[in-house]
């Protein structure tokens, strides 16, 4: 059983003849701290990241489900591509859009 003080910065632990004190600088400490605060970020950064994955995944559309025809949202007129001739083929074009 090891009993750590973080006041003192000490472990201390039984051995095979008596207690073993083991100790450390401040600077050492906070290194550690700051590694595992480094550590605990990537952490939240990687869970994230797997849910933002998971949500975009169920949003994907499906890639066996057959598509519709397109049909447009707006109003549409047919101008035949040569006016002169009926036969000939017609563009769809916006009715908002100006005869020019």
């Amino acid at each position: 059983m090891a009993i750590p003080n973080y006041t003192y910065l000490k472990l201390k632990m039984l051995g095979p003849n008596s207690v073993i004190t083991i100790g450390s600088t401040y600077k050492h400490a906070y290194d550690c701290d700051d590694e595992c605060i480094e550590y605990a970020k990537a952490l939240v950064e990687v869970e994230t990241l797997i849910i933002n994955l998971d949500r975009l995944g169920s949003e994907a559309p499906d890639s066996k489900r057959r598509a519709r025809t397109f049909e447009p949202i707006e109003a549409i007129k047919l101008v035949l591509v040569n006016p002169t001739n009926s036969n000939d083929r017609a563009l769809r074009i916006s009715t908002t859009l100006n005869s020019k």
